[in-house]
């Protein structure tokens, strides 16, 4: 969980490098993503230092896969309107953070787990949520200046 922790991390809060992947790993994530997402429509690639952001369109739905500078799929998300949510999940945002907004809202898929990442903002603060079967725990708090 430590690792997918770590990952969601640097999904939100993405560092852009110079550094490039080599050709043949650029190849390899290429064929990997053909294989698993076969009908999906490759819409733009971000390369980063440690990983690589496919953006792609499947069955009218913008996702994003993230791949390692090995080739191997890490991770996939997508973003969610708030009823998209489970309902527990929807109640609990509403009663429990009725003065905040919603500024992103995604599904996270990878290493065998699914769950949801909430940012909210007040005029203090911005919060991060994710979801931990039926509850939310924070992930992130940080105050305004």
């Amino acid at each position: 969980m430590k690792k997918i922790t770590t990952f969601a991390f640097a999904l939100l809060i993405t560092v852009v490098s110079f550094a490039k992947p080599s050709d043949s790993v650029k190849g390899e994530i290429n064929a990997t993503f053909k294989k698993n997402f076969r009908n999906a429509q490759l819409l733009g690639t971000e390369t980063h230092k440690a990983f690589t952001k496919l953006t792609f369109k499947m069955n009218d739905v913008i996702m994003f896969a993230f791949y390692n500078n090995s080739g191997e799929l890490m991770a996939v998300t997508r973003n969610i309107t708030s009823s998209q949510l489970p309902m527990n999940l929807l109640l609990s945002l509403k009663n429990d953070y009725s003065a905040c907004w919603i500024t992103e809202l995604f599904e996270f898929t990878g290493d065998g787990i699914s769950c949801y990442y909430v940012s909210l903002e007040s005029a203090d603060a911005r919060i991060t949520l994710r979801s931990n079967g039926d509850t939310w725990e924070v992930y992130t708090n940080t105050r305004k200046q």
